[in-house]
């Protein structure tokens, strides 16, 4: 099934079976493109189960099948694994999972060739650009479970640790994490902290800016954790020496009308989906270090609610959209004009037989150079990796 009659979009994955990555905000090729890192796994049709494992390995770059390598029991389908490839070692990357022995998440290194050569006592989120730092957070009190792991059973706890949880910083070079910022560094410079007392506490979204020297993460809170439905969200931005602790996006701005987030070209700007003016979805960013918020506007959205992300020399963004009429839309924004040049279009109409957390986003990705563009689409009918040469 074509997706544009101008661009080709070439599958990655074996047929059949269900193969996707993941999220928007890091990148799955090795440093030479040849491997793109993946997930195969048996289902795509509800949450996974406590138990229920993933393969997890690479497809090479011409298409030629999936190599599996090992399993892992802490995958999601919105998130995956996060599998993400080091910097500091050849032909390795670390993906999270499950240790029965010591029952909790970490992180395991694998390098091709040899195995599983290691493991960081905790599981990551993310990675920063220059491959020194990790993130962590504690996957146990996301209550949108299609953001964290069976195994990571869900906190019973309204509130967490006050000073022995929050978000974590791990060195990827020595395997030693400390406590970056505290849950009680978090509430002392909430804007509205008389409201949290009876409220459910978590993190979530914890990403690094462009030069490795900051970290944004979302603190959200809901009245039921059992659903995590109806939960307020304020960014929070913190310098890995963990000073300048802000919280440049409270609720007030977020509520209904933002989407996604991620950092953008300069080391303090952030690039939002917001819907401000209620005319829809605009392309708009701000530097974090301002109050009060100041933004900018790069263009007109493309739909309902997308995940945008900055090329690697910041020339263009990739934006997707959540369906219309059972159609997710990507597109390439020119950032200096504004135009949104649409690279396909996917017909993703199983989306309303899944629970939302299983649906499949598109989660667009830029490979190092820029040259390359792949998605995770479910127009063929399986889960599958497309890829677009740009």
């Amino acid at each position: 099934m074509a997706v544009h009659r101008d661009f080709n979009w070439r599958c990655l994955t074996p047929e059949p079976g269900h193969y996707f990555f993941g999220y928007y905000d890091r990148c799955p090729w090795n440093a030479d493109t040849s491997k793109h890192l993946a997930l195969h796994v048996g289902q795509c049709a509800r949450l996974p189960e406590r138990g229920e494992t993933a393969d997890v390995g690479y497809v090479p770059r011409d298409g030629s099948g999936f190599v599996k390598l090992v399993e892992t029991r802490a995958w999601c389908h919105q998130q995956g694994a996060m599998t993400l490839w080091l910097k500091h070692r050849p032909d390795t990357f670390i993906y999270n999972d499950f240790d029965l022995d010591r029952n909790r998440l970490l992180a395991r290194i694998y390098t091709l060739g040899t195995g599983i050569t290691g493991a960081y006592d905790r599981p990551l989120y993310a990675i920063s650009p220059d491959g020194r730092w990790g993130v962590s957070l504690n996957f146990a009190r996301i209550p949108r479970r299609g953001y964290s792991y069976a195994d990571a059973v869900l906190a019973t706890e309204q509130h967490p640790d006050l000073d022995g949880d929050g978000l974590f910083l791990v060195d990827l070079h020595s395997g030693e994490s400390r406590l970056l910022v505290s849950y009680r560094q978090i509430i002392a410079i909430h804007p509205v902290p008389y409201e949290l007392g009876s409220m459910y506490w978590w993190l979530n979204h914890a990403i690094f800016n462009c030069d490795s020297s900051k970290l944004l993460f979302l603190f959200r809170h809901c009245d039921d954790q059992r659903e995590g439905q109806g939960w307020k969200t304020h960014m929070y931005t913190v310098g890995l020496d963990g000073s300048d602790l802000a919280c440049p996006l409270p609720h007030f701005y977020w509520s209904g009308m933002i989407s996604h987030h991620m950092w953008g070209r300069t080391p303090n700007e952030i690039v939002i989906d917001a819907n401000w003016r209620g005319k829809g979805f605009e392309y708009v960013v701000f530097d974090e270090r301002v109050r009060p918020l100041q933004a900018k506007r790069i263009s007109e959205g493309m739909g309902p609610m997308g995940h945008v992300v900055f090329s690697p020399d910041g020339e263009s963004m990739l934006a997707d959209t959540y369906p219309i009429d059972g159609i997710q839309s990507l597109a390439r924004v020119n950032v200096a004009s504004g135009a949104c040049e649409v690279l396909g279009r996917f017909r993703h109409e199983q989306l309303e037989e899944y629970p939302a957390d299983v649906r499949c986003d598109l989660h667009p990705r830029w490979s190092q150079d820029g040259s390359l563009i792949t998605v995770d689409s479910i127009h063929s009918g399986d889960r599958k990796l497309y890829m677009l040469e740009c």
